[in-house]
Formats: C-alpha cells, sequence, structure tokens
C-alpha cells in the first residue's frame, strides 16, 4: 500500500466513531488512514471486506499484504501516490484481494485526502466494498461487462460531482455545483429536490426543474407522511421504483407531482458525523427499480453531498460570527464632523471563520479638530480582533485627553507592549484642525496615506514613521515624528489598511501607485470612490482585510470671520517651530488675509525665533482676529523674559539684527507689552475687506 491516500468523500476532520449506519447496511467499510502515525483504522465492515480479524491486523498498512497481492498493491500505490502527487483532494481505485480461502475479490474503494494549512497530507478516510459482481475478472471473462461499464460510468460521475463540490464554500455552492454540472443529468435524474433539518422541521433549499415546487412543502415537519421526512426519520433511504408504488405509499404527495412524469424515485438522508442534517429526492422519468450496485453508488453520492453540505454550513456560521464580532468591535457610527465629509468603509476577508484586526476611528477634537485613525493588528483570528478593540479604545482616550499624535502613538504602543499579548499593530494617525487645513500624522509601521487634489489628480503623501505599536515599546524606540500636511478646501485625504495595496507577488509601491492611479479616474464624490474601491478589492478577492477612511474638507463659502490659534514652540525642536508655521499661514489664510498671509507667516516666525534665541524657555503663539472699524490679524508672541527686544544695526555685513527691522517694515503696527514676570511681543495686519 502507499503511504499517502484519501477518499473521494468529502468527510469532516472527526470521523465518526461508529459506522453510518446507512453505509453499514449496503455493506460498505470505512477506514481512517493517519499519515503521520502510520496508523490503518478500519471498521467492522471493512475488516470483512478484507476477510480479516481484528486481532489479526497490527494497525499497519503494509500489513495488508497478507489480503492485497504485490501487484494489486503496487497498482494501488500508483492510484494513490498519483493523487497526492497530483494535489488532488480524492482518488477512486478498483483492486483485487485474495481471501483465506484462496480466491480473488474484487474491491472498491473511495479515498479523500486531508491536507494542513502547507498542503502536506495528514489523513486519509474513506470507503471500502466488495465489487466482485460489478467487475469482470480478466482471466475468467464473465456476463457483467455491460453492467461493469455502466456502473462505473455512474462510479466516475460520482467522482465528478464530489470533486466539483471540494471547493463549495455555501449551501448556495453546494447546490449551483448539483444544479449545473450536469452530473445528475449524467446518473438519468430528471428532477431534484433538497431540504435541510431546522429545529425539528425540513426547510426546502432546492428543487428543479421549476414548475416542480408542492406547495405546502416549503417547511414540512419531519413527522409528516412524505419521502423526506421519512428518510430523516429513519436515517435509511428510500427507494421508491415504480409511479405506482409512488402513488400507493405518499398519495399526498403525488397528486402534485404527476405532471412530472415520475416513473422511480430515491430518497437520500442527508446524515453528517451520524447526524441528519437534510434530505434529498432525486426523481427519474425513464427507468423503474434501482439495482444493489445503483444503490450503492447513490449512498455514496448522498454521503459525499452531505459532508458538502455541513462543511458549508459550518462555514457560513462561522463567517456570520467572525462578521458579527468584527462589526462590534469597530464604530457603530462615525460622527459628523463640521468642516469635512467623511466615509469609512470595511470589507472582510473570505476566509470563513478568520477575521482581521483592521480597524477604522473618527474622534471628534476640542477647537474644531479631528483625530483619523487606521490600523492592522497582527493576524486573523478573535484575539486579534479582541486586540484591536482594545487598541481602539486606548488610542481613543489618549486623543481626547489633548495630547500630541506622537504622544497618543507612543503611549498607546507602551499599552500594547503591556497587553498579555504577542501581537503588534501598524497605525495611522491624522489629526486635522479643519478651519485651517493642517494636518499632523504619526504613523508607526503603516503605509502613508493618499492626498486627492480638486483638479483629481493624486500623491502619495510620504510620512516620516516608527516602528509599529507594540515593537517600539519593546525595543526602547518610541520616537514617533510627525509630519505636517496642508489640507485645501475640496482635497481629500484617504487612509487605508494594507489589504487595498498589496497583491499576491506584488510589491506594496506598486501597490500604491496603482491604487494612486485607481483614485485619480475615480469619481470625485468620495462616497462613489470609497464604493469603488471596496468593490475592486472584492473583485480582486485576497485573504485580507480592508479598511478605508475618507476625509474631504469642504471648501469655506466665505472666509471665516474670526478665530483663535495657540501653539507652544518648545526651544531645540526644530519641527515644532516648522508645525507653527504651517499653522499660522492655514490660520491666516482661513481667516481672510488673502496675499498677507505670506507676511503674517513671516513675521510670527521672526518674533517666535527671537523669543527661542534670547530668552530661557518656551515661546507661546497666539492668533486671533479682532473686530472694529476694520478687521485685524494679531499676532502675539509670549515669553517669560521680562527683557524688551531692541534695534540693531545690522550693518552691510550682518547676518543677524534685521528681525525687528523686518516685522517694522510687514506689520501695520507693532509693539510689546508686559505680562507677570514676561511680555509679549505682538504684531497686527489689516486684512482685505473681500478674502
Amino acid at each position: 500500500m502507499a503511504e499517502q491516500g484519501a477518499s473521494a468523500l468529502s468527510v469532516p476532520e472527526e470521523w465518526p466513531a461508529h459506522p453510518d449506519p446507512i453505509l453499514a447496511l449496503n455493506r460498505l467499510g470505512t477506514f481512517d488512514w493517519d499519515l503521520d502515525a502510520g496508523l490503518f483504522h478500519m471498521d467492522a465492515q471493512a475488516y470483512q471486506v478484507f476477510d480479516l480479524l481484528p486481532d489479526e491486523f497490527d494497525g499497519r498498512p503494509e500489513s495488508l499484504a497478507v489480503r492485497v497481492p504485490p501487484i494489486e498493491a503496487s497498482r494501488l500505490d500508483a492510484e494513490v501516490a498519483k493523487a497526492i502527487k497530483d494535489g488532488s483532494e480524492n482518488y477512486g481505485a478498483y483492486f483485487r484481494i485474495r481471501r483465506r480461502d484462496g480466491s480473488l475479490r474484487w474491491t472498491h474503494s473511495l479515498g479523500h485526502i486531508h491536507r494542513d494549512a502547507t498542503g502536506r497530507p495528514r489523513r486519509v478516510v474513506g470507503i471500502v466494498r466488495d465489487a466482485t459482481k460489478d467487475v469482470t475478472d480478466g482471466d475468467t471473462g464473465g456476463p457483467w461487462a455491460d453492467q461493469n461499464a455502466a456502473f462505473r460510468r455512474q462510479t466516475d460521475v460520482v467522482q465528478s460531482i464530489t470533486a466539483a463540490l471540494a471547493p463549495a464554500r455555501t449551501v448556495q455552492d453546494v447546490i449551483d455545483v448539483l444544479k449545473d454540472t450536469g452530473g445528475l443529468r449524467h446518473l438519468g435524474v430528471a428532477s431534484l429536490v433538497m431540504g435541510l433539518v431546522e429545529s425539528g422541521r425540513i426547510r426546502l433549499v432546492a428543487e428543479g426543474p421549476a414548475g416542480g415546487f408542492v406547495p405546502g412543502t416549503r417547511v414540512t415537519r419531519v413527522d409528516e407522511p412524505y419521502p423526506m421526512s421519512e428518510v430523516v426519520r429513519t436515517l435509511s433511504p428510500r427507494y421508491i421504483e415504480s409511479s405506482e408504488e409512488f402513488a400507493e405509499e405518499y398519495p399526498i404527495l403525488w397528486p402534485h407531482i404527476t405532471g412530472l412524469r415520475i416513473t422511480s424515485a430515491a430518497y437520500l438522508p442527508l446524515v453528517a458525523q451520524a447526524r441528519p442534517i437534510g434530505a434529498m429526492g432525486l426523481l427519474y422519468n425513464d427507468r423503474r427499480g434501482f439495482s444493489a450496485e445503483e444503490r450503492a453508488v447513490l449512498v455514496a453520492l448522498g454521503t459525499s453531498i452531505a459532508q458538502s453540505l455541513q462543511r458549508a454550513m459550518l462555514y457560513e456560521q462561522e463567517k456570520d460570527l467572525a462578521q458579527n464580532l468584527q462589526q462590534a468591535m469597530l464604530p457603530r457610527t462615525i460622527p459628523s464632523v463640521p468642516g469635512a465629509d467623511v466615509v469609512v468603509r470595511y470589507r472582510s476577508a473570505s476566509l470563513g471563520r478568520d477575521i482581521g484586526g483592521d480597524w477604522y476611528d473618527l474622534i471628534p477634537l476640542p477647537g474644531g479638530r479631528v483625530g483619523a485613525v487606521i490600523g492592522d493588528v497582527q493576524g486573523h483570528d478573535t484575539h486579534a480582533a479582541a486586540v484591536m478593540g482594545q487598541l481602539r479604545i486606548v488610542l481613543r482616550a489618549y486623543a481626547a485627553e489633548g495630547h500630541t499624535p506622537a504622544t497618543v502613538m507612543a503611549r498607546a504602543s507602551v499599552f500594547l507592549h503591556e497587553l498579555d499579548t504577542d501581537r503588534f499593530a501598524t497605525c495611522l494617525y491624522a489629526e486635522a484642525d479643519l478651519a485651517t487645513g493642517v494636518v499632523q500624522v504619526a504613523r508607526a509601521g503603516h503605509i502613508d496615506p493618499i492626498v486627492r487634489h480638486t483638479d483629481g489628480s493624486c500623491r502619495r503623501a510620504p510620512v516620516d514613521g516608527g516602528l509599529p505599536l507594540g515593537l517600539s515599546a519593546e525595543f526602547g524606540r518610541l520616537e514617533y515624528p510627525v509630519t505636517t500636511l496642508e489640507l485645501d478646501p475640496g482635497q481629500t485625504l484617504l487612509l487605508c489598511t494594507d489589504g487595498l495595496v498589496e497583491r499576491p507577488g506584488g510589491d506594496v509601491d506598486d501597490g500604491m501607485r496603482t491604487l494612486t492611479e485607481l483614485i485619480r479616474q475615480g469619481p470625485c464624490d468620495v462616497r462613489e470612490l470609497a464604493d469603488l474601491l471596496i468593490d475592486v478589492a472584492e473583485e480582486r478577492g485576497g485573504d485580507d482585510d480592508v479598511a478605508l477612511l475618507l476625509l474631504r474638507r469642504r471648501g469655506l463659502d466665505t472666509a471665516r470671520p474670526g478665530g483663535r490659534l495657540q501653539q507652544h514652540v518648545v526651544p531645540g525642536d526644530p519641527e515644532a517651530l516648522t508645525l507653527a508655521r504651517h499653522l499660522i499661514r492655514a490660520s491666516a489664510r482661513a481667516w481672510g488675509a488673502g496675499e498677507r498671509a505670506d507676511e503674517i507667516e513671516l513675521v510670527a516666525d521672526e518674533l517666535i525665533t527671537n523669543a527661542l534665541m534670547h530668552t530661557e524657555g518656551c515661546a507661546m503663539v497666539t492668533l486671533r482676529v479682532l473686530s472694529g472699524s476694520e478687521r485685524r490679524l494679531r499676532v502675539e508672541v509670549e515669553d517669560s523674559s521680562s527683557a524688551l527686544p531692541r534695534r540693531r544695526d545690522a550693518g552691510e555685513t550682518g547676518v543677524s539684527g534685521r528681525g525687528l527691522l523686518l516685522v517694522d517694515r510687514l506689520a501695520d503696527v507693532w509693539g510689546v507689552e508686559a505680562r507677570g514676570s514676561g511680555k509679549a511681543v505682538w504684531s497686527e495686519f489689516v486684512l482685505p475687506d473681500s478674502p
């Protein structure tokens, strides 16, 4: 015997301890071959097929050589080895055994190969039966040639249907295979009916052809006088060999199907792990009666369909559970944000019970700001989803406390590191001031955001990043540099997880370029654009979830009449000074400064630089709009020193000393005010009447 093999039947991972009563009644033995342990388990009927007693067999496949002649063993080994090498799930083979009285008997085996996630064969389960009546012995000849050919054709049909059922994931997939492959027609079946057992009732899930539906049978009780109810109760097939028998045994059903011209029927219980999960009826209009061999073929077909249905039902249950758990972990609603259109989308990977750790979030913040989060926890299981839920909550809490994006990411990394988990997470946090369009972004091992401009052009916005959350805390590298972007009215910021970018065998950069081009060609409406991106992800498939967040800054009909901005700038932090300049320029533009926005930025930069260079401590910059006979924008830079600024003559070759001269030239008015133990240097700019 070969060291690898499996049955053509789609069987569950846990083969029942006791043989299926239907198989036993039809003299079908079952086997379970553990390839890792090298043990071959058989039930009582299989021992009879091999003409062995349990104490004569030690469980090793090679010990079957006492019954299987070497030439037959070699041929069987070749069939099984071919199925293993080809990656097939099933095999079927006829071979001869020599009984203890010396006579040769034909045996038929159907096997299914169970493989692990890497494709390595682990187990073989299947059936064996005495097939001497089906096969003509090549040495002696016999009268069975025609019947043998017909039986082989039927067996081939069953094997082809079983192979077609292997990839079926849902109940509807199973039904489609039975209706569309043509295999049932090759068995001579004129009409099909199938029902599933649910809470003591049988619910009809498939019937055909059209017009064959019997009123009142969509849902029936198990105790009603219908053939499907009978086979579910008895766990035994019901073969109706003539129209007269059908009319006599089932008088309630027969008048409704006379138009189908039924001449015989076979009703099969669909049993999985010794439990009825449904029933199937095969109706014929060109035959009467069923031979023992034909009944064996139909039993094998029913067993294969039952196992496929069980897998499909389990898949659907697990997928529903995974999706419900995933949705419970994500925000139930996205808050309305003044000044922006926000759209989120989520697409689950098609992996049954597997569930990803992708998430999105939108966090309203004080002062007209909003935090946008996108992230992905390592792994595809319920643990990843649980970690994701906790991480989403703490990120929201840290952001709501008013911490900077860098601090939010660092604290979230420490939190994840201190959890009882070995998972890490990639994340991107963007804090947007919708009044000014300034967006501060921190990235933890995540892919960059994409900005779509009002003319439809797109660009990938490079963001300096740190290590993924959890890893940065483990390695003591909690630095998350903040990159500042400016989002003009009408522009859209897109955040997504790598499931939208990565392709099997593809490069992330290539995926980003493809995504950028797709966004460029997509619709202007953010909702339509989000739907398009998810549709593309659905068509492409893949084993990863997709989370997507689009934030479009709305345009303002008129300039903002007034506002206030306040920002701390600490010495020795060039990023803080750069951010302050961005905020000042963006605020000035938003408040109607027009062309004077650049002048305001330059003056503020000079005042901040002077405070940092000539005092000890940080600088506080404040921008606000003053109302009155004319609108003015006031810039104040406060420090802790009481020393007043003074003008200096820089000379022709001096590199400094021109700051206050520049302030005097550009500002309409400026001055100094005492503030406690320190001072504030201020300047004002008259704003134009029309923005």
